[in-house]
């Protein structure tokens, strides 16, 4: 099952917090990935603003740039700390 992206708020320096449907949120930095036909007109802040989710639950620009949902849920998993005693799931490790 693939989670989606439930919110998304842009955020200063090219940055987007996200919230996934599972409760998993966090944010995640793009100031290093906007190149390439697709991406680079987003580095106009005006346009980096206009994130939005489509109807699979990625997100999304007017010009059609997309950011697939689970490589941003397994950044997100992968940076949150582990409590002591915990162990990751079988689902996290794979992701790992």
């Amino acid at each position: 099952m693939l989670n989606r992206v439930i919110r998304v708020t842009p955020l200063e320096h090219y940055r987007l917090r996200v919230e996934f449907d599972d409760g998993v949120a966090g944010t995640i930095d793009l100031s290093d990935r906007l190149f390439g036909e697709m991406f680079e007109p987003l580095r106009d802040d005006a346009v980096f603003r206009m994130a939005s989710i489509d109807d699979f639950g990625a997100v999304c620009w007017p010009n059609g740039a997309d950011l697939a949902p689970d490589g941003m849920y397994q950044t997100l998993v992968e940076q949150q700390p582990m409590a002591p005693g915990k162990r990751r799931t079988a689902r996290q490790a794979r992701r790992s």
